[in-house]
């Protein structure tokens, strides 16, 4: 289920659960948009390789993380190092999505909690994501 409730004042509030997708690919943030958001998540884009404080303000409660960021000498596997080696972010899960060959490699170096490998299968992609925020 992708949102947790609980009541204050009386009243019952709902909190959607937070995805940060870091994409440099607009159609893939499109299409991850309208999906996430038609299952009750709020979505975060970031087009850019941001910083672990920028990330930390974010609150994000998972990230999709691809590999390669055009135009970024960071790649998604150091922004996934850095989460997992500070205190404030190393509990978030992280997700690497990416066409590379050896992802597996790459999220095992990087202590990426899964991978998927693009092109995805949006159900099974879904799937997982609701596993991590269950």
């Amino acid at each position: 289920m992708p949102t947790s409730i609980f009541a204050a004042n009386n009243q019952l509030h709902i909190m959607k659960k937070r995805i940060l997708i870091i994409d440099d690919d607009h159609d893939i943030l499109e299409l991850l948009r309208i999906a996430f958001r038609d299952s009750g998540h709020e979505v975060i884009f970031s087009r850019t390789a941001p910083d672990v404080n920028y990330i930390s303000v974010l609150h994000p409660d998972l990230i999709l993380l691809d590999v390669r960021i055009n135009g970024f000498p960071r790649k998604g596997a150091e922004i996934c190092k850095e989460l997992k080696a500070d205190s404030k972010t190393e509990k978030l899960p992280v997700i690497l999505c990416s066409g590379e060959y050896n992802l597996r490699k790459i999220a095992a170096e990087c202590n990426a909690d899964m991978y998927l490998a693009k092109p995805y299968d949006m159900i099974s992609l879904l799937s997982q994501v609701n596993t991590y925020l269950s």
